[in-house]
């Protein structure tokens, strides 16, 4: 089984504080690399932690508020500038393609690699990138301007054969297909075999969830149902829910309720306003509602299932 991790980037709401970058997150499943948002100075702690970025083959924008992209640009300048070949595809909204190419056309700069955009809409999950054993899928969100998260999900597994068992009741070589599909087998003499007799399930399809930006958004509970991990905004506490409602952001017990919701397998707490130093009591507001709760950390990496 590939390791499915995120490493966090940035987790800081609006404006960078002095241990937390603003929003951006790396995914790798294996060998693949996944950007999810790049708020200034991502850069940098890619650096830090000496990830190789020519890996990230896709970048997923939210929206375009400006803690969530202003680092694209120096980016992709910067793959320019170390000469990178391979295609990097970036997902966002439509206008993010005019912003990044009215900066590389003021600079005059002609990319030694193809970008490829790829337009995003808000209005119904919409399946985005078929990445070999994954797929992402866009979580339209509630916020002020036109907002997605991601849901990274495993394609299911074919069943594996019990040759034994295959053996024994003389299953041929071409039903083996049939089998890992889940069918069930009917020998010469019309006896029914059931397929659990013949295969071994295979591990449920992991999945994590990125949900930043958004308010209260009872919806996402059915578009992530059963996800491995959830990653969720916690602009604020219960003190600030008016402010939330206003600012249309959550706070940390209303992303404990979607978790709850949605059968989440651990929910993980981000972007978090600046004027809150003590988080272990946004984790106290969520834990009455759900539990595992983590409080995320810049620069740490959570693996994604077992």
């Amino acid at each position: 089984m590939k390791k499915f991790t995120v490493t966090i980037l940035g987790s800081s709401a609006a404006i960078p504080t002095a241990t937390r970058n603003l929003s951006a997150q790396l995914v790798a499943y294996g060998e693949q690399y996944f950007l999810i948002d790049c708020g200034e100075g991502t850069q940098m702690i890619l650096k830090q932690l000496r990830i190789k970025t020519n890996k990230i083959g896709h970048v997923f924008i939210s929206h375009l508020h400006g803690d969530h992209y202003y680092g694209l640009i120096g980016l992709i300048s910067t793959w320019h500038l170390i000469g990178r070949r391979t295609a990097v595809h970036v997902y966002g909204p439509p206008e993010l393609q005019n912003i990044i190419e009215i900066q590389l056309n003021a600079s005059m700069t002609t990319l030694s690699y193809p970008l490829v955009f790829h337009h995003t809409q808000s209005e119904v999950p919409q399946m985005i990138a078929d990445a070999g054993r994954l797929t992402i899928t866009t979580l339209p969100l509630k916020h002020r301007i036109p907002t997605t998260g991601f849901l990274i999900k495993e394609k299911p597994l074919p069943r594996s054969i019990r040759r034994t068992e295959t053996d024994r009741y003389g299953v041929p070589f071409t039903f083996m297909e049939k089998l890992r599909a889940g069918e069930d087998f009917v020998d010469e003499d019309g006896a029914l075999i059931l397929n659990n007799l013949l295969t071994i399930e295979p591990p449920a399809p992991r999945s994590y969830a990125y949900c930043s930006d958004t308010a209260w958004y009872k919806p996402l509970a059915e578009w992530i149902h059963g996800c491995t991990m959830l990653y969720h905004e916690a602009t604020f506490m219960n003190d600030k829910a008016q402010a939330a409602e206003d600012k249309m952001h959550s706070t940390a017990a209303q992303a404990a309720q979607i978790a709850l919701m949605a059968g989440a397998g651990k929910l993980l707490l981000g972007h978090f306003s600046a004027r809150y130093d003590d988080l272990s009591l946004l984790q106290g507001e969520a834990e009455e509602f759900f539990s595992p709760v983590v409080i995320v950390e810049d620069g740490e990496t959570y693996e994604i299932g077992n």
